[in-house]
């Protein structure tokens, strides 16, 4: 299920200006120290990893890491549920979220294979 403009636009307030948000899935860290749940967002330049409310993951409050764009999310492991790990994390993801990651990766290393824009000019 995508996210709302509303939360679009909370992530969007902690990105650095003239970020355009490409993708934006909800995850929650698993294992050591605690778990606790972000919003993994991918731009045009970075991934950025943003720490949320513990009990509104919608409210992101601050920037916990940054990584450049051409870090590789994926892939997701299908076990007990989604997951990927990505900068030194494990993290759940819903499983509707394994085609962002497949997505998020596919364009920065194997563009050839997504399917041309349906609306170019939008």
């Amino acid at each position: 299920m995508p996210v709302t403009a509303a939360v679009r636009a909370r992530c969007r307030a902690l990105l650095p200006p003239g970020q355009d948000i490409r993708y934006i899935m909800p995850a929650l860290s698993v294992g050591s120290p605690v778990m606790a749940s972000f919003l993994i967002v991918v731009t045009g330049q970075a991934i950025a990893v943003l720490s949320t409310k513990f009990f509104d993951r919608d409210v992101p409050t601050s920037v916990y890491a940054t990584h450049p764009r051409r870090t590789r999310l994926g892939p997701v492991e299908f076990s007990t549920g989604a997951a990927i790990e990505f900068g030194g994390m494990i993290f759940e993801i819903e499983e509707e979220y394994g085609a962002v990651v497949c997505a998020a990766d596919a364009e920065v290393f194997a563009p050839e294979t997504l399917p041309p824009d349906p609306l170019p000019h939008l």
